[in-house]
C-alpha cells in the first residue's frame, strides 16, 4: 500500500489560538483559476467576501505569499486562510492548570467553556485560550467535556503522542467521577447501575432512549442529601461514553440535573452572556496510567457546585 504523503505544515500562524484552515484543491473540475473554485467551495461566505479576501492577500501557498486571484487552478494545491471567527461574548471564568509536564495539561475547566472550537463557540474555547496562555501552540484535547459542564480536561503537548491518550478513553483505560446535584427522591434506591441504549441524532439538540441493547452504563450513588432544600448531591461513574450519557440516565431516573436546559425537556435558548444557573454538573475525577511515561496519574477538580454551596447565590 502506498504511503500517502502529509501536507506541508500550515505557513500561517495561529491566531488567537487557532490554527489556519488549510484546503486542497480537489484533482478533477471545471475551474480555470483557483477564484473560482474557492467562490464555489466557500460560496456560504460570498463572492464578495471571498474576492476581498484575495485582495487582502489572505490566501497564501505552501511558501507562505499570497495566491492571486487569477492564478491558474492547480490540482492538489494547498491554500490556507484564517476565517473571521463569529463574535463571542468572553466567559468570565478562570481555566485553571492542574498539572503540567512535557507530554500532558491537564485543566480545570468551568461552566460554559467549551472544550474545543465548534460552531459559534471558537475564540471562547478551553483549547484555544491555553494555546494562548501557555504559548503551545500544537496543544490538542485527549477528550472533550460539554460547554455546560465543568471540570478536569485531559490536553496533549505534543501531536504525534495525542493518538496514544486518545486510545485510553475509546479503551475505557481512565477512570472518570463525576458529581451532579439533583432533586432528592427518598423513594429512588441507590445506589444503582443504570443500563439503556442512547441514540443522538445529528441536528437533534437531545438524545433519547430506545429499545435495543445497552450503549451506556452509569453507576449512581448518593453521596449526600439536603432535606431542607430538598437536594441530593450524587457520583456518578459512567461505565461508557455516549453523549449527555449521564443527563439522560438522571433524568431518566426522575432527578434530572438541576440546571439542564435539555432534559427532561428542551428550554428556551438563553441570551448570549447569560452565565446564570449553570448545569450542575462537575468533572469531578481523572485517573490513568499515562501511555508515555507509565506515571499513575490521579486528578480532582477543586470546583464545587453551586447549588449545593450556595443555593441561593445559584437560583437568583
Amino acid at each position: 500500500m502506498r504511503r500517502r504523503t502529509p501536507p506541508p505544515p500550515s505557513p500561517l500562524p495561529q491566531r488567537d489560538g487557532i490554527d489556519a484552515v488549510r484546503v486542497r484543491l480537489p484533482a478533477d473540475g471545471p475551474w480555470s483559476t483557483v477564484r473560482e473554485h474557492l467562490r464555489e467551495r466557500l460560496s456560504g461566505a460570498g463572492a464578495g467576501v471571498v474576492d476581498g479576501m484575495f485582495d487582502a492577500g489572505s490566501f497564501v501557498g505552501a511558501d507562505g505569499r499570497p495566491v492571486a486571484g487569477d492564478a491558474p487552478y492547480e490540482p492538489g494545491m494547498f491554500v490556507w486562510f484564517h476565517r473571521e471567527p463569529p463574535a463571542e461574548v468572553p466567559v468570565p471564568f478562570p481555566l485553571e492548570v492542574v498539572y503540567r509536564d512535557e507530554h500532558v495539561v491537564v485543566v480545570d475547566k468551568p461552566h460554559f467553556l467549551a472544550t474545543t472550537p465548534r460552531g459559534g463557540h471558537v475564540t471562547q474555547t478551553a483549547l484555544a485560550r491555553l494555546r494562548r496562555d501557555l504559548d503551545v501552540q500544537a496543544l490538542g484535547a485527549a477528550h472533550r467535556l460539554d460547554r455546560l459542564t465543568a471540570g478536569l480536561v485531559l490536553f496533549t503537548v505534543r501531536p504525534e503522542e495525542r493518538g496514544a491518550y486518545q486510545r485510553l478513553f475509546a479503551d475505557r483505560r481512565v477512570g472518570k467521577e463525576y458529581e451532579a446535584v439533583a432533586p432528592y427522591d427518598p423513594s429512588l434506591v441507590l445506589p444503582r447501575t443504570v443500563r439503556s441504549r442512547i441514540l443522538k441524532e445529528r441536528g437533534v439538540l437531545a438524545a433519547r432512549e430506545v429499545d435495543g441493547e445497552p450503549n451506556a452504563v452509569t453507576r449512581v450513588e448518593l453521596i449526600a442529601r439536603r432535606p431542607d432544600r430538598g437536594l441530593g448531591r450524587y457520583r456518578l461513574v459512567p461505565g461508557t461514553g455516549q453523549t449527555h450519557q449521564l443527563r439522560v440516565h438522571m433524568s431518566a431516573l426522575g432527578v434530572p440535573i438541576l440546571g439542564d436546559p435539555l432534559y427532561p425537556e428542551v428550554a428556551a435558548p438563553v441570551p448570549a452572556g447569560d452565565f446564570r444557573r449553570p448545569l450542575q454538573l462537575l468533572a469531578r475525577e481523572l485517573a490513568f496510567t499515562d501511555p508515555v511515561t507509565g506515571r499513575e496519574h490521579r486528578f480532582r477538580s477543586g470546583r464545587s457546585l453551586g447549588a449545593w454551596s450556595a443555593y441561593e447565590d445559584w437560583a437568583a
